[in-house]
């Protein structure tokens, strides 16, 4: 837990970037990149980076591209949609 603090005062260059992070690979699939895995705040960082307004609109695309099936299937979309707009709009909030 030490470390886990110093870490964050002292973030890296690429801490929370999503394409330095987690950048597209050649079959256009997201890939977290080999030196991530030796880093102690890998896990830290991605969620940054997936926080962050191209990180949320990465998520939506995903929604968007999702196969859904059946009522429940439309309705979970929904939610996770209107969560990620919530989550937007703090973002865009936070940046004033």
């Amino acid at each position: 837990m030490e470390f886990l603090r110093f870490f964050v005062m002292v973030k890296k260059d690429c801490f929370g970037l999503l394409e330095k992070v987690f950048p597209e690979g050649k079959e256009g699939l997201r890939e977290i990149v080999r030196e991530c895995f030796q880093c102690p705040g890998r896990v830290l960082c991605l969620k940054a980076a997936l926080g962050t307004k191209e990180g949320l609109e990465m998520r939506s695309r995903n929604i968007d591209r999702a196969a859904t099936s059946g009522m429940m299937g439309r309705l979970r979309r929904w939610s996770q949609k209107k969560e990620l707009h919530r989550l937007m709009q703090r973002e865009r909030v936070k940046k004033k």
